[in-house]
């Protein structure tokens, strides 16, 4: 029911324009539905963009080759698991993070990358391109090995992101509705207890109370929280206002928007405080990892810190979960000087 509603609130042709402009009955039918299922509508002179599904590829007058990359590419992105053991060593799909296949507002959506990239990234200090930012999501969020520039399978999914993308120009100008995981504004003090609480109610039913998540027949139905099968200390999510601002805008499944910003901001601090396999930047000593990555990064992260139950230092181990290694060479600099 859940997945079928999100399949509703995201069909349609798409269209975008400014929040202040006259819209188009499918965009306003498209915020209309967004706002049912308690999404905020877009602000002033935001851009709106619906996404095309995939019944609107088969309908589009495009080359049946390019046909069969995109659909290639969404096959990779809500099914990633498929490349278990070889790039992906957790429990995670794409479409784990951003929801939606990808095209759900307030999850992330991807299709933002494919207009504003390249883009500079503090995370690796220097500008990124898609694919690199694809290699991103695997080394980190699936804990993983990126795929190889310019393979088969990188081409796909960089193709599905672009088609997400279609009809909008590069580099909008227009702040974008609904995109990343927006936080609300950090409360004053935070509690672990009142984050457990919060988990053990509204969270462990999908997620398991050791956050190890559901999969039924070899495949991921929820995602690990934290542990082994999730992702590792350098992915995103790790980051407490990250970690806030997805939970707050779609947690319980179908139901965003409906805990407080003081109970997104718990649950965020109690998941953000499990361990979970090693940063695959860390250099052995956790003290060096964070004079180098604390004053950009993990400064919103608990990496490094002792845990508020018991005073264990989080991440201050070699685990790397199922991943025979710590770092993939993808990792590396980049610079024009």
């Amino acid at each position: 029911m859940i997945r079928k509603l999100l399949t509703i609130a995201l069909s349609g042709t798409f269209a975008f324009s400014a929040h202040g402009a006259d819209y188009d009955a499918t965009t306003q039918a498209y915020i209309d539905q967004l706002t049912s299922m308690g999404l905020p509508a877009p602000k002033e002179n935001q851009l709106v963009h619906i996404p095309p599904t995939m019944a609107d590829l088969e309908a589009a007058d495009i080359h049946p080759e390019l046909k069969k990359v995109i659909r290639k590419g969404y096959d990779l992105f809500t099914n990633t698991q498929q490349l278990r053991g070889e790039y992906v060593f957790n429990n995670m799909n794409c479409s784990s993070c951003h929801l939606g296949e990808g095209r759900m507002p307030f999850s992330a959506p991807i299709w933002p990358a494919a207009v504003t990239l390249p883009g500079y990234r503090g995370k690796n200090g220097h500008v990124n391109n898609l694919e690199e930012r694809i290699a991103g999501c695997f080394t980190y969020s699936m804990n993983g090995k990126p795929l190889e520039y310019g393979s088969d399978n990188m081409l796909a999914l960089s193709a599905y992101h672009q088609w997400l993308a279609t009809g909008v120009e590069m580099y909008p100008k227009q702040p974008v509705y609904g995109r990343g995981f927006p936080a609300p504004e950090r409360p004053a003090e935070l509690s672990y207890d009142n984050g457990q609480k919060l988990y053990e109610e509204n969270c462990a039913i999908c997620h398991s109370e050791d956050g190890s998540g559901l999969r039924v027949d070899n495949q991921t139905v929820f995602p690990a929280t934290w542990g082994d099968m999730s992702n590792n200390w350098g992915a995103g999510i790790v980051r407490l206002f990250t970690a806030a601002g997805f939970i707050k805008n779609n947690m319980p499944l179908g139901q965003p928007n409906s805990l407080t910003d003081q109970e997104a901001w718990d649950i965020a601090f109690y998941m953000d405080s499990q361990e979970r396999p090693q940063d695959p930047r860390y250099t052995g000593d956790i003290k060096e990892t964070l004079e180098k990555f604390g004053p950009t990064f993990h400064k919103h992260s608990l990496y490094g810190q002792a845990r508020e139950k018991d005073g264990e230092i989080l991440g201050d181990h070699d685990n790397t979960g199922e991943k025979p290694f710590l770092k993939p060479d993808s990792i590396r600099p980049r610079t024009f000087d």
